[in-house]
């Protein structure tokens, strides 16, 4: 999509500082952490949320969930004391951008609810 920003990120249109880059995938420190460490996972193909995945996507966020995220929390350290993944969706859901991403959140404790 031509004007969304996680597009341009993914293409380096946008500077950013990456964390991780695949075929499918790029990873990036958020520019408003929430914690410590706060990396957004995104595909580097559009999909606007979870509700817009289609049965082909499956592959892809199969290698977010089970690859590339465990990855990461290992390299950013806290896959031992734990962390969080939040996938927002949809305005009352917190979404901001329009492009399926992942926020791996750690380094801190984490409350529950979330707010």
């Amino acid at each position: 999509m031509a004007d969304c920003i996680f597009c341009k990120i993914a293409q380096k249109e946008i500077p950013s500082q990456l964390v991780y880059e695949d075929e499918q995938v790029v990873a990036f420190k958020d520019l408003e952490p929430q914690a410590p460490v706060h990396v957004l996972i995104i595909p580097k193909k559009h999909v606007e949320s979870i509700m817009a995945l289609k049965a082909e996507d499956k592959d892809l966020v199969s290698h977010i969930l089970i690859e590339v995220i465990p990855q990461l929390a290992k390299e950013l350290q806290v896959d031992e004391k734990g962390f969080r993944v939040v996938a927002n969706t949809g305005d009352e859901g917190g979404q901001s951008v329009k492009h399926l991403h992942f926020h791996l959140l750690g380094g801190r404790s984490m409350q529950w609810p979330p707010g």
